[in-house]
């Protein structure tokens, strides 16, 4: 299939062995949210270069939900809010739902960094290590990147 009749394709036209290859070639997105026509368009680059409307994958449910489990799973300490993941997954739900809506509104403001000194290896000198919120976490490239490639 050529460059030129991939963007005409609809996916009710597309052949399913072409619908493999685009998702072989993307094994490692989400595919509950990148569709194959945005997968297309980023083979394919887009008009200008510019993408507009990403935030909306940002504040998705899944991708915010996915992107809790990646912290969960790390199961850091509590950032300068003081909430710990536990605490946090105790109101999950409320709480995935107020931050995807300040995330569509504009609202969300990622809090500060706590600072913390840890011991550096084989020295008595320790270095400064940063401790995001849950919800920073969340919200930020490395809690979302297994759930939307950016």
């Amino acid at each position: 299939m050529s460059e030129e009749n991939l963007s005409t394709v609809t996916s009710e036209k597309e052949p399913k062995q072409d619908k493999e290859a685009l998702r072989a070639r993307w094994a490692w997105v989400e595919h509950g949210v990148w569709t194959d026509s945005m997968l297309r368009t980023l083979e394919r680059g887009i008009k200008g270069g510019k993408w507009f409307a990403l935030i909306d994958k940002v504040y998705g449910a899944k991708n915010l939900q996915s992107a809790f489990w990646k912290v969960w799973r790390n199961a850091g300490s509590a950032g300068i809010d003081g909430q710990s993941v536990k605490r946090f997954e105790a109101r999950e739900e409320q709480e995935l739902q107020r931050l995807a809506e300040e995330l569509r509104t504009g609202s969300y403001r990622p809090a500060a960094v706590k600072r913390v000194w840890i011991p550096k290896p084989g020295s008595q000198e320790k270095r400064p290590l940063g401790i995001p919120t849950v919800v920073s976490s969340c919200t930020s490239f490395n809690g979302l990147s297994e759930s939307a490639a950016f």
